[in-house]
Formats: C-alpha cells, structure tokens, sequence
C-alpha cells in the first residue's frame, strides 16, 4: 500500500521549540522533524510550529512552510510590516536558502535539475513532474560526500524556484531519491535513520526592515 493511501496517525514531538534568531520583527527557529509548520484541516492535526509561535507573539505571521518530514531553519514574521516585507524578498528571489541531504546512491560534482512540477491530483500531497502543464521549477545541487559503504551521498542543495516538493521530486527523478522520503522512494532504503534525510541549513537575506543582513546556519543531525 503506498504512503498515501495509509491512515496518517499524528504524533507531534513534544520538546519546545528552538529559537535561532529574533528581534523585534521575525522570529526564526529550528524545525523539529514530524512537526507541521502550519495546522492541518482536522483538529487532531492542530498543533504546528506555527501555532506554537502564536502563544509567544499572538500577531506573528507565516512566511514560508517546510514540509512535516523536512527539519531546520524556518522564519516566522512577528507582525503585518514585517511579513510584508518578507513576501516582497521572496517574490524577488532575495532571500537564499540551502538545504542538506543525503540521497541514494553515488551523486558527484555540481549540476542542476529543471524540471516543470504539478500536483499529481489522484495521489495528493504527491506532485509530479509533467513536461506540458507542470510549473518551471529548478534545483542546484553540490556534492559533498559519498558513503560507499552504505552507497549514500552528502549533497547541498539550493531550490531556485520554490515548488511543493520541489527538492525531494527532482532528486527522485534524477534517480537520487532523498533517503528516508517514504512518498517519492517507498523501496527499502540503506540508512538506519528514522526519518527523512533532508534539513533547511542555511537562511540568507537583507533584514526586511532593519537591513543588515542576517545569516542563520543549523546543523542537522544526520
């Protein structure tokens, strides 16, 4: 049975949330895997690192999600101005954000994948890539390590665009699946982890309203 034809049981992790960054206007912290970033419909699927932020700072606002399997950097605008701000930066493509994995198999050198995706509407959240209606969508990728042993390599990753999904179905469709990624990579995978091996590392951008510039860096733990 694939993934998203089984019941989804959700178990949110407990522990608080941690602060990387704030001030005044933004709010950023580290994204826990399993933890939504907004609510989901039902109100079993309530609590989300978003609803969380709201006991802080009742007048905080979404900038950008990450997807529930994904861990790491994730910024929150604390009041209207400031996520204003923050949506004109990420239309302009303004704000850099890098991303660290580890995917299936032997991935060297640098190269990029430009490849249009839509939702795969009979198997939602599942998107796909389709080359006649799909949205242009592209990704850099750098090598940075490969485990032979296990046939797993370390990659940085850089979405130019920023598609549902985007990161995991280009890996999966260059045949580098993100290891862990149960929806796009449903075969027996090679790592012991326990979860999805994808993590928002690095956050870049002139402060929206401050303007210095902030550059926020988290660790994963793979």
């Amino acid at each position: 049975m694939s993934e998203q034809q089984q019941p989804f049981i959700y178990r949110p992790p407990q522990q608080a949330l941690e602060i990387l960054f704030e001030d005044d206007d933004l709010v950023i912290i580290n994204k826990p895997v399993g933890l939504l970033s907004v609510p989901g419909r039902l109100p079993e699927h309530y609590d989300s690192c978003y609803t969380r932020i709201l006991k802080l700072y009742p007048t905080a606002k979404v900038t950008h999600r990450l997807d529930m399997a994904t861990s790491g950097i994730l910024m929150f605008a604390k009041h209207r101005d400031a996520e204003v701000a923050v949506s004109k930066m990420f239309q302009k493509k303004n704000i850099e954000k890098h991303y660290l994995a580890l995917v299936e198999g032997q991935l060297s050198g640098v190269g990029d994948v430009e490849a249009p995706i839509m939702t795969d509407w009979p198997n939602r959240p599942k998107q796909k890539i389709d080359f006649i209606e799909g949205k242009a969508a592209k990704t850099l990728y750098y090598s940075m390590g490969f485990d032979g042993q296990h046939q797993i390599s370390r990659i940085r990753l850089i979405p130019i665009t920023g598609r549902s999904h985007q990161l995991r179905l280009h890996m999966a469709y260059i045949g580098h699946p993100i290891t862990g990624d149960k929806l796009y990579h449903p075969e027996p995978q090679r790592s012991m982890l326990n979860r999805m091996a994808l993590h928002a590392s690095y956050l870049a951008l002139q402060h929206p309203l401050r303007h210095n510039r902030l550059e926020i860096i988290s660790a994963p733990e793979f």
